[in-house]
């Protein structure tokens, strides 16, 4: 499908898998409103969702990854996906907020990955899917938000932001379509050397330094992606939203585009 998303292959993630604590606490809580059965079947989904966590934990978000690790990473993709009922359709008020990228098979990405890994002026940070669809049944806004940076000349790793924009729609149970309107270059936020180059701290800063700063803090860069032409559909592609929960996102772009693992994350933008 082509998400235009890129990533950051630095970060190592732990997986704690789940206690026996923390399986009591489940119990606890749930007690007057699931049956020993749903008890059963909510323990059982929490290790698959750790079986997945723990086989893409090494892979430094899918750049890094043998064929048995793939083999390994689809087969515990396909065991959570059976938990998601085909027949039910996708709670937008769910799918609504923030995203991080914790793995993912697209070709896209992984070479950008691979180019952020072996060039020494190209750093990716964090990569997001910010959905905005709450209280809305027929579609929304994504986001797609890259945290990248210029060693040196930018602050490490989050120095800039590319944002991706798209409208989607739902075009059925589990599936949605992305119309990309717009790549934006914003927030540049420049490193300390640079900053002490162009305003030094021991001297006075002149107005011209402090315009400088202030152009580049606030400068955006936007450029349109979407088709006005009549008859013609936007640039865009189908996203199947495999599987989603409160705290897990799986959606695989059709096509043969990839699979893109998320988790939960803190509001940006």
């Amino acid at each position: 499908m082509g998400l235009l998303l890129l990533p950051f292959p630095t970060a190592t993630i732990t997986f704690r898998p789940p206690s026996v604590s923390y399986s009591r606490n489940v119990f606890r809580c749930s007690a007057t409103t699931l049956t020993p059965s749903q008890q059963r079947n909510e323990v059982e989904l929490e290790n698959k969702k750790y079986d997945l966590l723990k086989a893409i934990q090494d892979t430094q978000r899918g750049l890094v990854t043998t064929p048995n690790q793939r083999s390994e990473i689809e087969e515990s993709l396909v065991d959570l996906e059976s938990y998601a009922a085909s027949d039910e359709a996708i709670d937008l008020g769910v799918l609504d907020g923030t995203w991080r990228l914790q793995y993912t098979s697209a070709s896209d990405v992984l070479v950008l990955l691979d180019s952020s890994s072996r060039l020494p002026f190209f750093q990716v940070g964090q990569i997001f899917q910010k959905f905005e669809c709450k209280d809305q049944n027929d579609g929304g806004y994504v986001r797609n938000v890259v945290r990248w940076s210029v060693p040196s000349l930018l602050e490490e790793n989050e120095g800039a932001t590319l944002l991706v924009s798209a409208k989607f729609s739902v075009v059925s149970r589990r599936n949605i379509y992305l119309q990309f309107e717009e790549i934006a270059l914003k927030d540049i936020i420049i490193s300390e050397e640079l900053q002490a180059l162009i305003a030094p701290a021991l001297l006075p800063r002149s107005f011209l330094s402090l315009q400088i700063l202030q152009a580049i803090r606030t400068f955006k860069a936007q450029i349109p992606v979407n088709n006005t032409s009549p008859g013609r559909r936007s640039v865009g592609g189908l996203y199947y939203l495999s599987y989603l929960d409160r705290n897990t996102l799986v959606g695989r772009a059709v096509g043969g585009g990839g699979v893109f693992v998320f988790s939960r994350s803190q509001n940006i933008l």
